[in-house]
């Protein structure tokens, strides 16, 4: 459970770091300040991590379990939807290649055949 936290707080950190890097980077000792909090969040001596997610996290989440279940929902849905549709094609698109493959071979077969002789297909062996 410590662990989850951690990584949910770290996360979430990591997220908001990136946009907020552009404008405050330039900020005395920033750097040394990020690496500190990250050091906080981390060690078991202080519980950064823990005390930010069941201070903020946590009552937030709990607040909007029922629309992150439904986004969660309808994005399955939609995935799948998604991985049949392009099954589909991917399918039609084999076919296609495919029986086109076999006309053209078949046509380039029945040419080559027609340049032999009825004397020629008489010395092939019968194999």
């Amino acid at each position: 459970v410590r662990w989850m936290m951690y990584w949910i707080v770290f996360a979430l950190f990591m997220a908001t770091e990136t946009f907020t890097d552009l404008l405050i980077s330039w900020f005395p000792f920033y750097y040394e300040v990020k690496m500190a909090f990250v050091v906080w969040l981390l060690s078991p001596y202080t519980r950064g991590a823990s005390l930010l997610y069941r201070r903020f996290l946590h009552p937030a989440l709990a607040r909007k379990e029922k629309d992150i279940d439904a986004f969660l929902m309808r994005a399955r849905e939609r995935g799948y939807e998604t991985m049949l549709r392009f099954g589909k094609r991917g399918l039609n698109l084999a076919a296609t290649a495919a029986v086109q493959a076999a006309t053209k071979s078949q046509g380039a077969l029945a040419g080559r055949l027609r340049s032999f002789s009825m004397q020629d297909l008489r010395s092939l062996p019968d194999q």
